[in-house]
């Protein structure tokens, strides 16, 4: 099995290698996979930092936003970068620390027009927005494609994971039909945000999506990890499919990606 990798990838990924549960062959599959993050600020900096240095073949990365000066309390991937593309920003970070790893950057806003065209090219999807509308988006999207999907989400001093598996178990609709009105939901700007609470949450994330494709452990199907970073306390979330959940229910409501269903479909 050394023989398919260069003595640069031996070296590289020698840890992983030495480990029964990736192996040579495992490492091998991560090669040749494609994982597609949403979202590059502060999620979606651990995420694709640990997705390219595990050498994820593919890693595309959708975001419409420029690196503001603010964003560098937490979203460490884009130092020195003001001003940039997040989406150049990280690709520049991904092609220093991995030369194996591909990128894909979609410079331009996740809608209802353009996501299946994305998401199908990829055999997971990593949620990183930081607003309600897009995250009902991807989910359908995920959910109607059959496509694995890994949601985060932070706020203030709080973190939530899970991993939906389309037609294998509950998605985020489920345990939360609609969002709740825009006026009730202070973003971060307007809330604050503790600068390495998405780098806990954002490496759960990516640890998720490593384990699916390796097929290895178990992973947050039917559950929810809740991070309280003040109490430092982690709890565990049942979450049951919901037959009334009107994407993937029994009588769903949702069997196509239509702008009418996202009143807005907010800035990643």
């Amino acid at each position: 099995m050394m023989g398919a990798f260069n003595d640069e990838q031996v070296r590289r990924y020698a840890r992983h290698i030495v480990l029964q549960e990736v192996g040579g062959r495992g490492q091998e599959k991560l090669l040749s996979s494609r994982v597609l993050c949403i979202g590059a600020g502060g999620l979606g900096s651990p995420v694709i930092q640990y997705l390219a240095a595990a050498g994820i073949g593919t890693i595309g990365i959708v975001d419409d936003d420029v690196v503001d000066l603010s964003n560098l309390q937490r979203q460490v991937i884009h130092g020195g970068n003001v001003d940039m593309p997040k989406v150049e920003s990280a690709a520049q970070f991904v092609n220093k620390l991995n030369p194996d790893v591909e990128v894909k950057a979609y410079y331009e806003r996740i809608t209802p027009d353009n996501i299946l065209d994305i998401v199908k090219n990829y055999d997971i999807v990593v949620d990183c927005s930081d607003n309600f509308a897009t995250r009902y988006l991807v989910n359908d999207a995920c959910v109607l494609t059959g496509i694995p999907l890994s949601h985060g989400s932070i706020f203030r001093f709080e973190g939530q994971v899970m991993t939906i598996l389309p037609n294998k178990g509950p998605c985020y609709r489920c345990l939360f039909e609609h969002a709740p009105p825009a006026e009730m939901v202070p973003s971060c700007q307007e809330a604050g945000v503790f600068g390495v609470l998405p780098g806990i949450i954002g490496v759960i994330q990516a640890t998720e999506v490593i384990k699916y494709l390796l097929d290895a452990g178990k992973l947050l199907a039917g559950r929810m990890i809740y991070y309280d970073a003040i109490q430092m306390t982690f709890d565990e979330i049942k979450i049951r499919k919901n037959p009334t959940c009107p994407v993937c229910g029994d009588n769903p409501k949702i069997s196509t990606i239509e702008s009418k269903n996202y009143k807005e479909t907010g800035t990643i």
